[in-house]
């Protein structure tokens, strides 16, 4: 299939303005971030939107594609097109016309080498758990859910093992098709207000399935069925089957994406809280 996102050279060789943009989607409603034939996602009902403003398709790149029943509060993705509208104009008329379930928080002309994907130089997802004894009714598609006491300090411990960089090959799904799996961790912070306890992860890039795999390992730790060092034995083994259980999607969310000042994009809105 090709990708009408990346026809941005007319015939006469002008180069067509491009434009980058801010997606909010709550992931419970789609397939996925990806567009793809027969289903709902994320992908085709923004290029829907954007298409029906532009008068003709518009095609659009992501930061970096989320599986069915993740969220995001600050996909950024970049899109092409000759047609002439104020910043405004693109963000109310795309609001108008966007599916339930996904909003766009902006939208600003950028420099025609903006690359949402291959420009991004770090991004940050924050992982959302309600520790309680009763899974949660009204949240259940918006968090995951243990019912074990989870020891926050314990969970601290173990992901200092994990910041800097490391091949992260026994953090990532099986199918991942990345191939470098050395990544640099910056930030994983273990927090609590009442119920509920959050990660917030921050790396130059992340592999498939690698922060619900960090929450799984941090779970078990946290709940005391492993030991404060099983982080950093599973790390060290570089085997995935030595990590235990991927983490549910429902409480993984895309919370920010950075890239070089120049483009002055606006910062990301506040990651999601729900206490």
């Amino acid at each position: 299939m090709t990708d009408i996102s990346t026809l941005d050279t007319p015939q006469d060789g002008r180069a067509t303005p491009r434009y980058a943009a801010c997606v909010e989607y709550d992931g419970a409603l789609f397939s996925g971030w990806q567009r793809q034939n027969g289903t709902r996602t994320v992908q085709s009902g923004v290029e829907q939107a954007l298409s029906f403003v532009a008068n003709h398709a518009v095609g659009v790149v992501c930061a970096g594609r989320t599986d069915a029943g993740v969220h995001a509060t600050a996909q950024i993705v970049h899109f092409s097109t000759p047609a002439s509208r104020s910043d405004h104009g693109w963000l109310r008329g795309t609001n108008t016309h966007l599916p339930d379930g996904v909003a766009i928080h902006w939208i600003r002309s950028v420099h025609g080498d903006f690359h949402a994907r291959f420009g991004a130089r770090r991004r940050r997802y924050r992982y959302v758990i309600a520790n309680q004894p009763v899974k949660p009714a009204l949240l259940r598609h918006h968090v995951s859910w243990e019912y074990r006491p989870l020891d926050v300090s314990r969970m601290r411990l173990a992901s200092r093992e994990l910041l800097g960089q490391h091949d992260f090959s026994a953090y990532r799904a099986a199918a991942c098709q990345s191939k470098n799996p050395v990544k640099t961790l910056y930030r994983l912070d273990v927090a609590r207000s009442g119920c509920f306890v959050w990660l917030d992860l921050e790396a130059n890039g992340f592999l498939h399935h690698m922060v619900r795999n960090i929450a799984g390992v941090l779970m078990a730790i946290g709940c005391g069925e492993r030991d404060v060092d099983w982080a950093r034995q599973v790390l060290d083994s570089r085997d995935r089957t030595a990590g235990g259980v991927t983490a549910p999607a429902a409480g993984l969310y895309l919370t920010g994406v950075d890239y070089d000042k120049r483009h002055g994009l606006p910062p990301a809105p506040p990651p999601p809280r729900f206490w």
